[in-house]
């Protein structure tokens, strides 16, 4: 309990302050608990940033796995989609952003890993989807949704790119689902 405690506490502070701007004592003081405990669960500041972010990868893939199951029709699941990308955007601080971004950029990250075996599938199936209720064109073969999702990882992991990446989140998102026709070149009901 305390560990998630922890792990919250500072999620929530380098997302408004980043993890430089962020101390030891100030994680502590808002989980509730001595810098001792927390070099208890987590050997230096690092460590502690490593585990806050796979904390919170693992929440965002929680929550996409949520939307993409629920009831809501295809187009309002992008919407949706659209929607949380834009607000975390909006509310996560630009350096904790680079710092995951510096991580995912990295081949043998945690975040790799969960992109690739959930993340990818997940997006798999969410197209397969989006082709059975006529959102999607059925010819379009899955292989080329895949290349499509790998030609934005690769770049996302480009630091030219990534560094460029927070302010435009909302457009990528778009272009990622819509292309550049945009939401109204396709199928009825968008």
């Amino acid at each position: 309990m305390k560990k998630a405690d922890i792990l919250q506490a500072a999620l929530h502070l380098f997302m408004e302050y980043g993890v430089q701007k962020v101390s030891i004592k100030e994680i502590a003081s808002k989980a509730d608990v001595s810098q001792v405990t927390i070099y208890n669960y987590f050997v230096s500041k690092d460590i502690l940033i490593d585990e806050v972010i796979n904390y919170y990868i693992d929440r965002e893939l929680a929550n996409f796995e949520q939307l993409i199951k629920s009831n809501d029709t295809f187009p309002q699941k992008i919407k949706a989609v659209i929607f949380n990308k834009s607000q975390t955007a909006k509310q996560i601080n630009d350096n904790f952003y680079q710092k995951i971004m510096e991580i995912y950029s990295r081949k043998d990250s945690y975040i790799q890993d969960v992109y690739s075996k959930k993340a990818v599938p997940m997006m798999m199936d969410f197209f397969e989807e989006g082709k059975r209720q006529g959102y999607i064109d059925q010819n379009i073969s899955n292989e080329a949704l895949f290349v499509y999702l790998q030609i934005f990882q690769e770049a996302f992991q480009r630091k030219e790119v990534f560094q460029q990446i927070l302010p435009i989140t909302e457009d990528i998102t778009k272009l990622v689902f819509y292309g550049i026709v945009g939401n109204n070149g396709y199928a009825e009901g968008y």
